[in-house]
């Protein structure tokens, strides 16, 4: 195929896509009318052809009557074919031609383009009929007349004017009544699209509505047609997805926000106390470094909080020595003196990296320090299934109505107790403990204050 050919062909497709309705419900109504009209189409042709046929047929009929009552006044008895005179001989010589054998007996007058054509049925014989158009449309039939020793024929003429204009009336009367039935099933198949189109739109509206503000509120609680169900439960598959995403991103950013506060507050520290005289060399250098670990502590949380969110697994998995990891997590923490840390006297390895085991404890050692009356102990053992880690204080411990939402996200027994906290580390702790294959427990049955125990796999 030539470039001009397909570049043709291109352009005629772009003109086609064009004109086609951008909208289902003009596309449905096109297809509808198209239909209709192919339909109608069909049944016109047939109806006008099943019209004309019988038009006809009463025509024969008519001039097989008018051959008939001719022939009666036709003698073929004798040897020779006589006609015999009538009172309505005019009304009877009307457009009728009598022959004996080939040889005409009478004719109507002025008629001879005609008398041609009986002529020639007579001619071939039998019982024929032909149309013709001389001046007008007409039709000829010939009818054989029986007899002893001879035999005649006689040729009627019909003009057909009136049937044919009959016809064009019927065929002008179905187009009109096919004009109006196509615009009629357009314009109701656009009707009843709109309206069935109605309610799709009615919930496309509302999903966006609803996975904006992250609503409960679904479609399945809905009456809908068995196909705008389906649809629905789609939605709400949708908007469940995305509110889950949503309070994935949230859990996320407050879980960083909580994670970045304690670095982040020893950055600001340290620039307010360097700011406030002047500093030495040695000391400017001691600033520099603690700031410097503050922001290596960031971005390790922010590495071990997104590498969580991505798979809720381990993807750098490692080993940490637990003594050494609690003890640089007591160093970057802000707490108080008597926090001791503590282990069985044996060197313990737990099968996590050593910024996971930060991430794990500290939500544990902060909230112990934030509670605790006047010790906070971390102590470290060897257990059959691998490490734990206890941490204990003496505060007041953990409420028994509150203990089945402990580690629920966002959630705190006493919002108004006056300490700082919005209810996410615990979580947080668990859920990476849970992705390195361990698991954040509390014990109840521990008083004064509350216990809370980190079980990890060894290294």
């Amino acid at each position: 195929m030539s470039k001009v050919h397909l570049r043709q062909r291109s352009t005629v497709t772009v003109f086609l896509r064009c004109l086609a309705p951008r909208t289902l419900r003009g596309r449905l109504s096109l297809v509808a009318l198209i239909t209709a009209t192919l339909l109608m189409l069909v049944l016109t042709v047939a109806f006008n052809a099943v019209a004309q046929h019988r038009l006809q047929h009463q025509a024969d009929d008519e001039l097989r009557t008018r051959a008939a009552a001719v022939a009666t006044t036709v003698d073929t008895s004798g040897t020779t074919v006589r006609v015999l005179e009538t009172s309505h001989d005019d009304l009877l010589d009307a457009n009728v031609w009598i022959y004996a054998g080939r040889r005409l007996l009478e004719a109507p007058p002025a008629a001879s383009p005609l008398t041609r054509v009986a002529n020639a049925l007579a001619e071939r014989g039998g019982r024929l009929c032909v149309t013709t158009d001389i001046h007008r449309p007409l039709r000829l039939c010939s009818h054989p007349i029986p007899g002893g020793r001879s035999a005649a024929t006689v040729v009627t003429a019909l003009d057909l004017s009136p049937y044919r204009s009959s016809a064009n009336t019927l065929l002008l009367g179905s187009l009109a009544l096919d004009a109006v039935m196509l615009a009629c099933t357009y314009a109701l198949t656009r009707l009843a699209v709109g309206r069935a189109l109605r309610p799709v739109r009615t919930m496309t509206d509302q999903a966006t509505q609803w996975s904006a503000v992250a609503s409960e509120e679904r479609f399945g609680s809905m009456r809908h047609p068995a196909e705008l169900a389906r649809l629905g439960s789609s939605l709400d598959a949708i908007l469940d997805r995305i509110r889950t995403l949503l309070r994935h991103e949230r859990q996320l950013t407050g879980e960083l926000s909580h994670e970045l506060r304690t670095p982040l507050s020893r950055i600001i520290a340290e620039l307010d106390w360097w700011q406030t005289r002047p500093r030495t060399a040695d000391q400017t250098r001691a600033t520099h470094k603690v700031i410097a670990d503050a922001a290596e502590s960031m971005r390790t949380i922010c590495d071990t909080l997104l590498d969580d969110a991505r798979g809720g697994t381990l993807t750098a998995p490692g080993t940490a020595e637990v003594l050494h990891t609690l003890h640089r997590l007591t160093e970057t923490l802000d707490v108080p003196g008597h926090l001791t840390v503590s282990t069985d006297g044996e060197r313990l390895v737990a099968g996590a990296p050593p910024a996971l085991l930060e991430r794990i404890v500290s939500p544990l050692v902060a909230n112990a320090c934030r509670y605790a009356r006047s010790s906070v102990a971390v102590h470290a053992y060897r257990a059959p299934d691998g490490v734990r880690i206890d941490v204990i204080d003496d505060g007041p411990g953990v409420p028994p109505s509150f203990t089945g939402q402990l580690f629920e996200p966002g959630r705190r027994a006493d919002p108004r107790d006056g300490h700082g906290g919005a209810g996410l580390g615990l979580p947080l702790a668990r859920r990476l403990a849970r992705s390195a294959g361990g698991e954040v427990t509390h014990a109840p049955g521990h008083t004064p204050g509350a216990r809370f125990v980190v079980s990890l796999p060894a290294g």
